[in-house]
């Protein structure tokens, strides 16, 4: 299992400002839990997510000697990518890519050509610099707007990222309205037309809802999950209430059911878990 914890996804929405000192610590505590993938940041405009306003600083403080976890931030433009490439902590960049217009365009202020378009002028650059590049589908598994979902819309964007080289997408229920069905279809269908990409699962949902979620894309194939301490955070941009992340905690409990090796030191989790209780009061 491949699995990437959000901070960045949790704390994005979170009303009051966190310290910038008090995400450094929290960062580098999940550092030491030994992640794949840490999503820690992003580089779009203050103005929009405030909370973000300094990842940069937060970057470059991170100690990437207590494990090799790779560090994510999410760019939303061109200036927002090369803003972000000049924090050498930085292994990837992640774009997030609607599946709904509607969305594309309340995310990123583009409709989905000029994403795309955006996105080939950042995948070129990122392979300049020989960083990563994440594709995250949003509302990969419908939306809350009225716009008819139907897989193969999933398809058509995969074989188009396809065929611009992007190896990395994450499929995204950024509304919680993935069904285990749905989930099952999506996985089915998407990755084995497409083997030279690695899809992933970044789920939002409730807490009751986890299991049966991760079973329907494990099930599938999928190995790659995306997830947040106890859930917490969720898309801003999505629609007024938030649906929190698949909670990293359920993720363990599954491949402890399932009986899948976690590789990640759960000491240090426990001390994370701790420190997020501190910053997210729960």
């Amino acid at each position: 299992m491949f699995l990437t914890e959000c901070p960045r996804d949790a704390m994005q929405g979170w009303g009051s400002f966190i310290p910038t000192q008090q995400k450094i610590d929290y960062i580098n505590a999940l550092m030491a839990v030994k992640f794949d993938v840490l999503d820690c940041g992003s580089f779009v405009s203050p103005k929009a997510i405030p909370q973000m306003r300094d990842s940069g600083i937060v970057l470059d403080e991170i100690d990437k000697s207590l494990s090799n976890t790779k560090l994510s931030v999410i760019v939303a433009n061109f200036r927002g990518a090369e803003k972000a490439l000049k924090h050498s902590n930085i292994d990837i960049l992640g774009f997030p890519f609607s599946i709904s217009e509607t969305f594309q365009h309340r995310n990123t202020n583009k409709s989905q050509e000029e994403a795309f378009n955006v996105i080939l002028k950042i995948a070129n650059l990122a392979k300049a610099e020989s960083k990563e590049l994440n594709i995250y589908f949003s509302m990969a598994f419908g939306n809350p707007y009225g716009e008819f979902w139907k897989w193969e819309d999933v398809d058509f964007w995969a074989k188009r990222f396809s065929e611009i080289g992007i190896k990395n997408i994450l499929l995204s229920d950024t509304t919680g309205v993935a069904t285990p069905e749905s989930i099952s279809l999506l996985f089915n269908k998407i990755p084995k037309k497409y083997p030279e990409i690695n899809f992933g699962a970044h789920f939002h949902n409730r807490y009751e809802d986890a299991y049966i979620k991760l079973k329907a894309a494990y099930d599938e194939g999928c190995r790659r999950f995306d997830s947040a301490i106890r859930g917490i955070g969720g898309c801003p941009f999505a629609k007024d209430d938030l649906v929190g992340n698949m909670p990293t905690e359920q993720v363990f409990n599954f491949m402890a059911t399932e009986k899948i090796e976690i590789p990640q030191n759960l000491l240090h989790f426990e001390s994370a878990f701790n420190l997020a209780k501190k910053i997210f009061h729960f």
